[in-house]
């Protein structure tokens, strides 16, 4: 028989856990406090977060001065516009440094974190404004360009600042400009790549995009057909190995 002692002791106990379970046992030893659950990586959904984790590294940490184009470049994400840069950020760059990222095509991200990146950075970076009331060229080239063609376009247009034979020069704002047919940049840049820098320009280089590349009476936007010129001229300049030792021959 159980003394008076116990039952008075076990009472208050019994009450005691049959609170805790009713309380979902808020503050059991050992349980996780609110908020302090960690979500599952496909489930982040933060725009700051996925760009700090999948972009900075190239495109720079606030979308600009990276090794990679500037996606808080406003003209470049007006002519880009939110599907092409959702598809080149799920399929990568075939033959440059831009991977693939959806998890359909052996990257990291769901549809849905790409989709977020995409629209966030037009949302977020973009100016409706920014082009100005110019219809654009297209993105992407309809068809090849014409590498003589080309060069009488870049001497023109753009040997001002990078030279007449493309090896180098000086912005207008004084930043020296690199060699664009050194054989090792042209290895790492696809030709979508330099139509887009034509297109977009580089404003923390001083580079315009493609409304401003003359100056005076003759002032007038690049045309879609003499983007793809240029990039047909700078591209003529690959060679099959980049890098390489060259052989001596006898």
């Amino acid at each position: 028989m159980n003394s008076p002692n116990l039952r008075s002791l076990t009472l208050p106990l019994l009450a005691c856990a049959i609170s805790l379970a009713a309380a979902g046992c808020i503050s059991a030893p050992g349980k996780p406090g609110p908020g302090s659950e960690v979500a599952r990586p496909e489930e982040q959904l933060n725009f700051t977060a996925l760009y700090a984790q999948n972009c900075a590294s190239c495109h720079g940490v606030n979308g600009h001065n990276g090794a990679a184009i500037s996606l808080a470049n406003p003209v470049y994400l007006a002519v880009a516009g939110v599907a092409n840069i959702q598809r080149v950020t799920a399929q990568g760059v075939p033959g440059t440094a831009m991977p693939p990222f959806a998890k359909s095509a052996g990257g990291m991200l769901t549809d849905q974190q790409i989709a977020v990146l995409s629209q966030q950075m037009v949302a977020l970076w973009g100016n409706p404004s920014a082009l100005a009331g110019l219809a654009p060229p297209a993105y992407a080239s309809s068809a090849p360009g014409d590498p003589a063609r080309g060069q009488l376009v870049f001497t023109t247009l753009c040997a001002q600042c990078h030279g007449p034979d493309a090896t180098g020069g000086r912005a207008d704002n004084g930043v020296r400009t690199g060699s664009l047919v050194d054989p090792a940049y042209l290895a790492l840049i696809s030709d979508q790549g330099l139509r887009s820098i034509i297109l977009a320009g580089q404003p923390e280089q001083g580079m315009p995009d493609w409304r401003h590349h003359l100056t005076g009476p003759a002032a007038r936007p690049m045309t879609g057909d003499e983007i793809a010129d240029v990039v047909a001229w700078l591209t003529s300049h690959r060679i099959a190995t980049p890098g390489q030792p060259y052989q001596s021959h006898p």
